[in-house]
């Protein structure tokens, strides 16, 4: 039986056949069975559930690392069991359409429920959720008028935010999308001196955006970077709680996003049924996906649930998923240059 974690033999995967301790809707004909390796931990089982019930397609599903369940994915070649490879980093999805492992889609229901910027041009993969890396702070300290709209990120370079800042340690992938996206988008020249100025100020590195967003509540730092979900978690226990978000960059090209999102493997046995889930969880089951962490749809005509919808709307930069992919290692050893802990 497999657990929720990945951490075991490739040969297990043959197994996957079988009724699994956290299935969905677990049935006997293979033909009517998809089935799905995630990277994404988020409540999967209640949009599952919810298909299975709508459509009769049954859903097993297997939760691991990104990069884990990619290399599982290639060691299994052709006798991969699995359907779809579902992720939160759209730089993970470029890895398995660059390594020719997503079979491209031809869907207009696709076409026409995500945008352009949240989706593979080659349609290869499309994003299923938003979530927003931006600007944090607290409301007795911080004023929205004290940020830079045009290019807020580079903003807390300003001296005036020396020993006031909170930023995420360099090994969170959220981080080194955001900066492989300044490298694309401004050049690595101007990309260090951003991240170089976040040192010069004394930036405080925290391991995880929880934390990050207690300590600005507590008063340990002022303002910070987290994914706007983390806040409205918190919010969710305790409507007190007085850090208010920021969207960044509203006078310029728009806030930095990612995506949970995914493609129809090239060696899936049931590309009908796992292009009809993907089609599924981007319309109607869109709020089944994504309410449960407060993360926005991709789909421009899905409401997002109330909490967040309370944070208002915001423009985004479009995603470029090669740079977040390609540019990774150079984002990595960019901050380690900067001496970006």
């Amino acid at each position: 039986m497999f657990r929720k974690s990945l951490r075991m033999p490739l040969r297990v995967a043959a197994v996957l056949t079988l009724c699994l301790p956290f299935l969905v809707a677990c049935g006997g004909d293979d033909k009517s069975t998809i089935r799905v390796y995630s990277g994404r931990h988020y409540d999967l089982e209640v949009a599952f559930t919810q298909f299975a019930k709508e459509t009769g397609i049954n859903v097993e599903f297997l939760y691991g690392g990104d990069a884990e369940l990619l290399e599982r994915i290639k060691a299994e070649g052709e006798d991969t069991p699995a359907d779809i490879f579902m992720t939160v980093d759209a730089g993970n999805l470029w890895n398995a359409a660059q390594q020719d492992l997503l079979l491209p889609l031809q869907s207009p229901v696709l076409d026409e429920a995500v945008p352009e910027g949240l989706r593979d041009p080659q349609d290869r993969w499309v994003g299923l959720s938003m979530r927003v890396r931006t600007l944090m702070y607290n409301p007795d300290k911080v004023q929205p008028s004290d940020f830079d709209a045009t290019d807020s990120y580079a903003g807390l370079g300003d001296p005036k935010w020396k020993g006031r800042l909170c930023m995420r340690t360099s090994k969170s992938s959220y981080v080194q999308s955001l900066v492989a996206q300044m490298i694309d988008r401004q050049g690595r020249d101007r990309a260090l001196e951003i991240v170089k100025s976040w040192v010069a100020n004394d930036v405080n590195i925290i391991g995880d955006d929880v934390t990050i967003l207690k300590t600005v509540n507590a008063g340990g730092c002022d303002v910070a970077i987290t994914n706007h979900y983390y806040l409205a978690r918190i919010l969710d226990d305790d409507s007190n709680f007085k850090v208010k978000p920021y969207w960044a960059n509203q006078s310029g090209e728009g806030v930095h996003v990612n995506i949970s999102g995914a493609g129809v493997l090239k060696n899936s046995d049931n590309v009908a049924d796992a292009q009809k889930l993907i089609e599924w969880l981007a319309t109607k089951g869109a709020n089944a996906f994504v309410d449960g962490n407060h993360e926005y749809p991709v789909n421009p005509d899905v409401k997002p649930e109330e909490l967040i919808s309370g944070f208002g709307t915001f423009k985004f930069q479009p995603i470029n998923a090669e740079a977040y992919g390609k540019l990774n290692a150079d984002a990595i050893a960019l901050m380690s240059e900067a001496g970006y802990r």
